[in-house]
């Protein structure tokens, strides 16, 4: 399955037009504190200029030789907003065609994108803060004033907060989005075909058992591979499995007494219609022994997989022995199945 649900790809669209926002409002901030500028300066950073109090903050820096923020020197600003608008049509686009494979493709240009994003940022503002003007009025040797790229540093007398603004957590918030789609996507195809897979299974099954003449015979378990047809679980501990086959040789696999008696006492099958029930022998090669014909055992030691707490044995003797070991009660099939 390739198609998107109709609720993912209206998300897609949303996000669409989210990033068509970021083309108005700032996306990065750096806010500077120091006890001359009792209310802050602050620097905002938009898709294509800056903004703020970018003439105070170009003043300051002249005193300590770094350079002055002009938006021409930055080819960013040129390239930023045409990247934004990319990702809003290709955003649109996926949307509106609604192919999975394509959302994974958004999904990876998106991060590739923000990876390279931060890169470039965190490089202008190393060589912002390291390429200082030699004849400064103020040096001090050995003295950088690269800004954080995110959080918090003390540079002087200044304490610097860069973090995103509106336009960033915009950014965050589609990433965030495009990669909740992506794993429900990709969960929902894997069910699908997994679906399929168990249709073709169980087609196949329904042509053999027709062609066996509707053998009502005992199926041995693959234990690790084969789930419990009621709770679903995959059937792992061999002690403790049991099967039901239909007197049209459909066969039911169950990982613990608990789970096929409660299948028995719904309604998902008619009574008349059951043919055998087999337990899992709970010692020796863990063969599958008839319900009718098997000593079986009660006891909360024995911590089978859904609680049912039964055991199964073919020969009364390691009935015995196990009853000792675990002080369990033995009961009949007739008492356990009412």
């Amino acid at each position: 399955m390739n198609r998107m649900k109709t609720s993912s790809r209206t998300l897609l669209i949303f996000c669409a037009i989210a990033l068509l926002a970021v083309l108005f409002v700032p996306m990065w901030r750096i806010d500077l504190d120091a006890p001359q500028y009792p209310e802050g300066l602050m620097l905002l950073i938009y898709a294509n200029k800056l903004g703020g109090n970018v003439d105070i903050i170009n003043g300051l820096n002249h005193y300590i030789g770094m350079r002055t923020l002009h938006a021409n020197d930055f080819p960013e600003f040129k390239l930023l907003p045409g990247i934004i608008i990319f990702f809003s049509i290709a955003s649109l686009i996926v949307g509106i065609l609604g192919r999975r494979k394509w959302l994974n493709v958004l999904f990876i240009l998106f991060v590739c994108f923000g990876v390279i994003a931060m890169v470039d940022f965190w490089r202008w503002e190393y060589q912002y803060g390291h390429d200082l003007n030699p004849d400064a009025a103020i040096r001090i040797p050995g003295m950088a004033y690269q800004p954080p790229l995110i959080g918090f540093k003390q540079l002087l007398n200044f304490g610097a907060y860069s973090m995103p603004d509106i336009g960033g957590w915009i950014f965050v918030g589609v990433g965030a989005i495009l990669l909740l789609l992506v794993i429900l996507e990709g969960r929902r195809a894997k069910l699908s075909r997994n679906r399929s897979a168990v249709a073709g299974m169980l087609v196949m099954a329904v042509s053999m058992t027709t062609l066996s003449g509707c053998s009502t015979e005992p199926e041995a378990i693959r234990y690790g591979k084969d789930n419990c047809h009621f709770c679903k679980m995959t059937i792992s501990d061999q002690r403790f499995g049991a099967e039901l086959v239909t007197k049209k040789g459909k066969i039911y696999k169950f990982d613990d007494a608990h789970c096929i008696l409660s299948f028995m006492h719904s309604d998902a099958i008619d009574q008349k219609e059951i043919a055998d029930v087999y337990f899992t022998d709970f010692t020796g090669a863990h063969a599958l022994v008839k319900a009718s014909e098997a000593f079986l055992l009660q006891s909360e030691l024995f911590e089978s997989p859904m609680k049912g707490n039964l055991a199964a044995f073919a020969v009364e003797d390691s009935m015995k022995k196990i009853a000792t070991e675990y002080t369990a009660a033995r009961i009949s099939w007739d008492q356990l199945k009412k």
